[in-house]
């Protein structure tokens, strides 16, 4: 009988240990460890998968931007003068040459030394009373104070004949002094820029302040992205330049300068700065422009001011 009682205890052990008998307390505990390591396995794989996609998006936003854009001039750089020579197009051969004036040398120049903060903080109070007056209801407005044009809604008003003479209590003497003084420094740079007698050089128009954001477009002239060249719109443009008077990523994202050439898109971002950024270049076939669109709607992007030189008689500023 013992014996038996024996052999019974000791099967019973034997159960126990391989598991056929087992404490449900226990049992409970290890279905929660597993379930508890399920769900950090598939949270750690959750967040590894989201941030590895987040990089790629990045990884890819960077190299979509530079497979075909090369930057001329950074933001941050701060440049005294630097020319990109670029083989001239004969499309020059179409139109009416002015000797001393139609390029024979053909780039881009970025110079960040045309004026100063100071100066380019009163240039652009000139741009925001103009502007103030109207505005357009798409995303880019311009003040033209040579024709007096200004961007009203989807069209345009005269801002000498629509305010008479209320004009003179927007804008003063010193304001067209500084605006004529700018005016003529641009233009000794576009004369050392390309070689040639800044005395045969004349501005021609439209020439205007513009300010640009990401409103919805309303008319075609809102749609300031589309690749253009100026010497086929406008075809008395030799030579045009910019004066950016606010600030790639700080003011505005998007908004870069590009011009559109055969093999990469080459980009000038727009700087204020303490030495605001200016750009000139020669007009043919060769340089085909545009501009990124702007990405943030709240943030406007550069006033510019941007004059055109070509052969003909500057027009006369009116109403001083």
């Amino acid at each position: 009988m013992s014996a038996l009682k024996r052999a019974t205890s000791k099967k019973a052990e034997e159960k126990s240990s391989s598991g056929l008998f087992k404490d449900p307390g226990r049992l409970s505990v290890r279905k929660n460890k597993s379930k508890q390591a399920t769900w950090w396995k598939w949270l750690i794989i959750l967040t590894s998968t989201t941030f590895t996609a987040f990089c790629v998006v990045l990884l890819w936003d960077y190299l979509h931007e530079d497979d075909f854009k090369e930057v001329l001039a950074r933001q941050a750089d701060v440049l005294d003068r630097i020319f990109f020579e670029i083989p001239c197009s004969k499309d020059y051969e179409n139109y009416k040459r002015f000797a001393a004036c139609t390029p024979t040398k053909c780039g881009r120049a970025v110079t960040d030394t045309v004026v100063n903060r100071e100066e380019a903080e009163k240039m652009l109070r000139i741009a925001k009373k103009g502007l103030s007056l109207g505005g357009s209801d798409g995303g880019a407005s311009i003040l033209d104070l040579h024709s007096g044009a200004l961007s009203m809604g989807k069209q345009f008003v005269n801002i000498y004949r629509y305010f008479g003479e209320q004009i003179k209590d927007i804008f003063d003497k010193e304001d067209f002094a500084l605006y004529s003084d700018v005016r003529g420094r641009i233009q000794q740079v576009i004369a050392e820029s390309f070689g040639i007698n800044p005395t045969r050089l004349h501005l021609t128009k439209p020439t205007f302040f513009s300010r640009m954001n990401n409103t919805e477009a309303k008319t075609m002239h809102d749609e300031y992205w589309h690749p253009h060249i100026d010497k086929v719109t406008y075809g008395s443009f030799d030579y045009t330049s910019l004066l950016y008077l606010s600030d790639y990523r700080t003011d505005f994202g998007g908004g870069r300068f590009v011009f559109v050439d055969e093999l990469a898109n080459r980009t000038v971002e727009p700087r204020l700065g303490k030495m605001p950024r200016g750009m000139v270049y020669q007009q043919d076939q060769a340089d085909a422009t545009t501009i990124d669109e702007l990405t943030l709607r709240n943030n406007r992007q550069t006033r510019m001011f941007p004059p055109s030189f070509g052969a003909l008689q500057p027009p006369r500023i009116s109403g001083f």
